[in-house]
């Protein structure tokens, strides 16, 4: 076995314990929540005789060991349980929600991409107003919380200018042409954070690199800065950008729960929100454990490519 392929091997068996960790936290932290989850079911009309039968049905009435080891059999049978409001198959529910989610965090991280790579290579090798404006955007990006910018924006383009819807979503198979307009404004105010985020991380990392010794060489046999940039020294910044950018994913699918119930987009951070005020147990596990097994995959991913844009961290020779 090659040692790339040995990295990758050991990547996916660490992913194991990772997994097996979380679901217990993601478990306990459900049940420390204050609230009986069948009480609120009920309403207040319930009798003791009703909340015990309902705890019996759920398994609510065993010991924490043995509800986690029913839940956590059911999870690699496929069962997530069963909404204990709408009594839906949450894996119903997920399989609906999740598409919402993943086109919100993917058009997000693509449109921060666009935006952060090329203002951090213009802020790395620009002069000193080039420097001074990506700075400023980057303070912008990094102090303005998501959903003031997601009331602005719509306070802008839909109050003043009357152009965008202001909340809603319409799936992509059925029109394409809504489906993007409902969704410029929450993948807008995801996007502005995580771009000064990439931007910081492009302009440190190229810097940095261009520093070396061998791009001094490189100028001294005359290539021009762009040559230098786009042949040598973007190539040597590639994994800490790469990293970055693994990392803002998984920013972007917790900060989706805010941007989701401020927009009325359907996704799984919006099922979270509402599950959690009905005291909803099970939804609320199953939509945490999606992103965070999403989450999970998506470090995965990024570990596997940062190993492949630098030999030396397949090779165990960096970190």
């Amino acid at each position: 076995m090659t040692s790339r392929l040995a990295f990758v091997a050991r990547r996916v068996l660490l992913t194991i314990p990772v997994l097996f960790v979380m679901s217990i936290v993601v478990f306990l932290i459900i049940r420390l929540v204050p609230g009986d989850p069948v009480r609120t079911m009920l309403g207040f009309r319930a009798t003791d005789a009703n909340v015990a039968e309902v705890r019996h049905q759920l398994g609510l009435d065993q010991d924490i060991l043995t509800q986690y080891l029913n839940w956590a059999g059911a999870l690699f049978r496929g069962d997530l349980g069963s909404d204990i409001v709408s009594h839906a198959p949450l894996s119903e529910l997920l399989a609906q929600r999740l598409p919402v989610t993943f086109e919100l965090t993917g058009l997000a991280i693509v449109l921060a991409v666009a935006i952060g790579v090329p203002l951090g290579i213009r802020a790395a090798t620009g002069g000193r107003w080039v420097k001074r404006l990506t700075e400023g955007f980057v303070v912008f990006g990094i102090s303005i919380p998501d959903f003031w910018l997601g009331i602005m924006l719509v306070l802008l383009f839909t109050g003043t200018l009357a152009i965008l819807p202001p909340s809603g979503y319409v799936p992509f198979a059925d029109d394409p042409v809504n489906n993007l307009r409902y969704m410029i404004l929450p993948v807008l105010t995801l996007a502005v954070g995580e771009a000064a985020y990439i931007l910081r991380t492009t302009r440190s990392a190229l810097t940095g690199v261009l520093d070396r010794p061998f791009i001094t060489f490189l100028r001294a046999k005359g290539l021009s800065t762009r040559r230098i940039v786009s042949g040598h020294a973007l190539r040597n910044a590639a994994p800490a950008i790469v990293t970055v950018i693994g990392i803002q994913i998984g920013v972007l699918l917790g900060g989706a729960i805010i941007i989701e119930t401020l927009f009325a987009l359907p996704g799984v951070g919006r099922l979270v929100v509402t599950a959690i005020t009905q005291r909803n147990y099970p939804a609320v596990q199953a939509g945490v454990l999606a992103i965070a097994v999403t989450f999970i995959v998506v470090s995965l991913i990024t570990d596997i490519l940062v190993g492949a844009l630098d030999p030396r961290v397949s090779d165990g020779k960096s970190t």
